[in-house]
């Protein structure tokens, strides 16, 4: 094997070897381990369309409104959008420099080492597997409720040996499992229908929901802060900051505004996925800057308009006052009960996509994994014909479809936020270590006020984790175990960056 596999000064033991990015570049041709670049700027951007706009959108606004923000929710989006933002920046440096399969994980191999490579391409795992199974799930749920809604009566579960099972997301998973192996660009159109559906009826919500608009409703714009429910909420429930600190959870007011932000952020995630198309997308340093960025700006501009219409229609204290607040809640409120249908098909419509994009994204970063051989590089093997990794898509929708058809997996919907957010922090530290390490790489695009931003953007990025449960860092934890285990028993021997230097052990 050619010794350049390796690129770093260190020990080829140590834990921290890095791979060149001219051997990634190159690996990325390797005869029947290719992909095929098929990918617009269009595509890449309505791909980040299609997996940050899902059902969030129509709830998560009015959750963030009810229960921290109230009508300055607003800003809470922009917020988030500045620290999404941040993160983007420094993915699309990467991937204008590395247009490679594999997201951070390949990344971080170039430039903090093939252990913490492989512990965030073991996060990124995780994020994508359960957030496609979460989704999935979701897909089934709001697939009974339409059905429900049309008055159509299909039963969503039958039973196998005994065992209550959800058809629902199970096919939502085969069919778009099958159109991921048939080819990207095939699978990009029907991604693109999807997305403008769900586009189109976001965009009619918004502009019914704005002739119900009440400027009186906009004020107070920032509600004077107050005490939080739930505060003394046991510790499993807690956020990780809150349970270090004993901070009572914030409830309006300024405080509210920035809480507010770390609750909508999420409705950001996805757009790291996104990087894992780079290898499949004409024109890499071009395209991928205007695509990312194109995809952040449109759905940035539909959450402000779903915010401003939903504090327009309604006080805020309408919201407070529901169990699980929602544009519908707001419908409902000013009488129009209609909207209910058409929020459920666009849920239906808005999970859809998410699912395809998802399952793309898995695949990808388990493609570079192991074609780097710290996972089985016979499953790294893609079409002869149409480029696709037909067995990693195959495995990846198979995971999907059982932990979504078969378990509760909703219960770990945190894990998909912990994953994303431990991803951006070393995205953003990996850019500072490639600038100092590879001053003379060429790049498309580069994150301005480096190393500032970056730092700033880790810096956002760790505190939005602080604020998750802590029971999510628990189960955090044992999966990082999990995987630290696995790299020991098998990835480490069998990486091919230290078989090219003759080491086994």
């Amino acid at each position: 094997m050619n010794p350049s596999h390796t690129a770093s000064s260190r020990p080829s033991r140590s834990l921290f070897r890095t791979k060149s990015i001219e051997q990634t570049i190159a690996d990325a041709a390797e005869p029947g381990r290719q992909l095929k670049r098929t990918l617009s700027a269009w595509d890449l951007m309505i791909l980040g369309v299609a997996v940050a706009v899902g059902a969030g959108i129509f709830s998560v606004g009015a959750r963030a409104a009810g229960s921290f923000a109230g009508p300055a929710v607003t800003m809470s989006f922009l917020l988030a959008a500045l620290a999404c933002a941040l993160a983007i920046m420094c993915y699309a440096e990467f991937a204008s420099s590395i247009p490679v399969a594999g997201s951070a994980y390949t990344y971080t191999y170039a430039t903090l080492g093939e252990f913490i490579a492989w512990i965030i391409g073991w996060d990124l795992i995780l994020e994508l597997l359960t957030a496609g199974a979460v989704i999935a799930k979701y897909w089934g749920i709001y697939l009974a409720m339409v059905f429900e809604l049309f008055d159509v009566h299909i039963p969503t579960t039958i039973a196998v040996l005994g065992i209550s099972v959800d058809w629902g997301p199970i096919l939502i998973v085969g069919v778009f499992t099958c159109l991921l192996i048939l080819g990207t660009k095939m699978s990009a159109r029907v991604n693109n229908v999807f997305t403008l559906i769900k586009v189109g009826i976001v965009v009619f919500v918004i502009v019914v929901g704005l002739t119900y608009f009440d400027a009186a409703n906009l004020t107070p714009f920032v509600p004077p802060p107050e005490p939080a429910v739930g505060g003394d909420a046991e510790a499993w429930s807690q956020s990780l900051l809150s349970w270090m600190t004993g901070a009572e959870p914030a409830r309006y007011g300024v405080a509210g505004v920035l809480s507010g932000a770390a609750l909508v952020f999420f409705a950001f995630i996805g757009f790291d996925v996104v990087a894992t198309s780079a290898e499949e997308v004409k024109d890499p340093q071009r395209t991928l800057p205007l695509g990312i960025f194109g995809g952040l700006a449109l759905v940035t501009l539909l959450y402000l308009g779903v915010a401003v219409a939903l504090t327009g229609m309604v006080p805020y204290t309408v919201l407070a006052a529901a169990d699980n607040p929602s544009l519908a809640t707001a419908f409902v409120a000013v009488g129009a009960d209609w909207a209910a249908q058409v929020i459920s098909v666009g849920i239906l419509a808005g999970l859809t996509t998410v699912i395809m994009v998802l399952l793309m994204g898995l695949s990808r970063v388990l493609l570079a994994i192991s074609r780097d051989g710290l996972l089985p590089r016979w499953l790294s093997v893609t079409s002869e014909t149409r480029k696709t990794p037909v067995r990693l898509q195959l495995v990846s929708g198979a995971a999907v479809a059982l932990l979504a058809g078969f378990t509760q997996v909703e219960i770990l919907e945190e894990m998909i936020n912990i994953g994303t957010l431990s991803a951006f922090v070393l995205v953003s530290l990996a850019v500072v270590v490639l600038r100092r390490t590879r001053p003379d790489l060429p790049r498309a695009f580069r994150v301005p006020w480096s190393p500032l931003l970056p730092i700033v953007s880790a810096v956002l990025c760790f505190y939005l984790m602080l604020n998750l449960t802590t029971l999510t860092w628990v189960r955090f934890a044992v999966w990082l175990a999990i995987g630290a285990a696995i790299y020991f028993a098998y990835g480490r021997r069998h990486a091919r960056v230290g078989l090219a230097t003759g080491e086994r052990t």
